[in-house]
């Protein structure tokens, strides 16, 4: 049973993702729509977030373990804050993606000390910890995009930048009550994981070392896909003719694959250590990544998000899973697991936009780029594999 403090966090954790989708996922419909920007632009502003998201998660890790979480929380909370009201105010291109940039800043400084919160004092309950983490922030985001489509066309294109920020201002108000419910229960609690506890960390030491090098390896080329698709989905979704609306919830279907791979992966510790299971979904990835942005039907790319969804979804585990698996460092491995994702998010919407700007006649040249990356990812994870196993 998890405290009335984590249980706040968890809450918080829920608006996080959902504010965070609402806003970062649809800017690029923003940016195509109202100041023009092609697959390239959009693709270039993608990857400027994500070079700034491997130095602010790696600083924002670090901040949270030294200055406390909370504290990471109430800055990031900020930070984030000011940019979606500064892009609010000032509707020219440069500024919007100044924003994006800050924006990316501060919710670095979010996630990692989330991540942190949710791991202290978990002892045995860690896996149901994380599992409840991956469970939750899957559901803001697969809820945040199934909605925000919909959400877009009644309250107007404005509300992509004031209602993440009223959800932002809520969050500082809960996390007000779940600090203080926090420093009662660590006042009363052991911080002491059990003997027990500790040997069977010990033992797993030398193999989670290892897993935890592939995991960090795989995650980014998991947000390479991911990142990549994101900013091409209104090209996509004009290609099928759908709506803001409706692409908003066929192109969210993938994001409802991934919270139910965690679903399953919560209870289910089988895949725990295992490299058939990573390899697996990391191959699983590459081929449902073509899928879904060559979809020439409706039924075409569903199949493909569902199978996108489910590898995504062990991959991103397994990182955040033996990133946690510590008994020191866990927000600074927080930070390190989040920076790595920054590596993702930048390279694939970099190699998608410079192949775009190379053969700008050749509509699937970034997708056949991008996947070449990924299958080269898929042997290096081997290769580690096989120098460390």
């Amino acid at each position: 049973m998890i405290s009335k403090a984590k249980a706040v966090f968890y809450l918080i954790e829920f608006i996080n993702s959902y504010a965070a989708v609402y806003y970062s996922n649809f800017l690029f419909f923003y940016l195509k729509r109202d100041f023009g920007f092609d697959k390239v632009e959009n693709l270039l502003t993608a990857a400027f977030g994500g070079g700034l998201y491997v130095l602010a998660a790696w600083q924002g890790g670090k901040y949270a373990e030294g200055h406390g979480c909370i504290r990471a929380l109430y800055g990031g909370f900020s930070v984030v804050t000011l940019s979606l009201l500064a892009g609010l105010a000032i509707p020219i291109s440069a500024a919007q993606v100044l924003a994006y940039g800050g924006w990316t800043i501060g919710i670095c400084f979010t996630w990692p000390a989330l991540e942190a919160l949710i791991s202290e004092r978990a002892g045995h309950r860690l896996a149901d910890c994380i599992g409840l983490f991956n469970v939750t922030w899957a559901a803001g985001g697969a809820v945040g995009y199934f909605t925000t489509g919909l959400l877009l066309e009644t309250l107007g294109m404005p509300s992509l930048f004031w209602l993440p920020a009223l959800l932002i201002l809520a969050q500082m108000i809960i996390l007000a009550y779940g600090s203080t419910l926090r420093l009662k229960e660590n006042s009363v609690e052991n911080n002491e994981m059990s003997y027990e506890a500790t040997v069977s960390l010990k033992a797993r030491l030398g193999e989670n070392r290892l897993f935890l090098r592939m995991a960090w390896f795989a995650n980014p080329f998991s947000y390479v896909a991911i990142n990549t698709v994101i900013p091409l989905i209104p090209s996509l979704a004009e290609k099928l003719g759908l709506t803001t609306g409706q692409a908003g919830i066929i192109c969210s279907l993938w994001m409802f694959a991934r919270l139910f791979a965690f679903a399953i992966l919560w209870p289910w510790a089988r895949w725990h250590y295992g490299f058939k299971w990573l390899a697996g979904a990391f191959l699983l990835m590459i081929a449902a990544f073509f899928g879904f942005l060559t979809a020439s039907s409706i039924p075409l790319l569903i199949v493909s998000e569902v199978c996108f969804g489910a590898a995504i979804g062990l991959i991103y585990y397994s990182s955040l899973y033996y990133s946690m698996n510590v008994s020191k460092g866990r927000s600074t491995n927080a930070g390190i697991h989040e920076a790595v994702i920054g590596v993702g998010l930048f390279m694939g919407p970099a190699i998608g936009a410079l192949a775009l700007y190379l053969s700008p006649a050749a509509a699937s040249i970034g997708a056949w780029s991008v996947g070449g990356l990924l299958s080269m990812g898929f042997i290096g994870l081997f290769l580690i594999k096989k120098r460390n196993g």
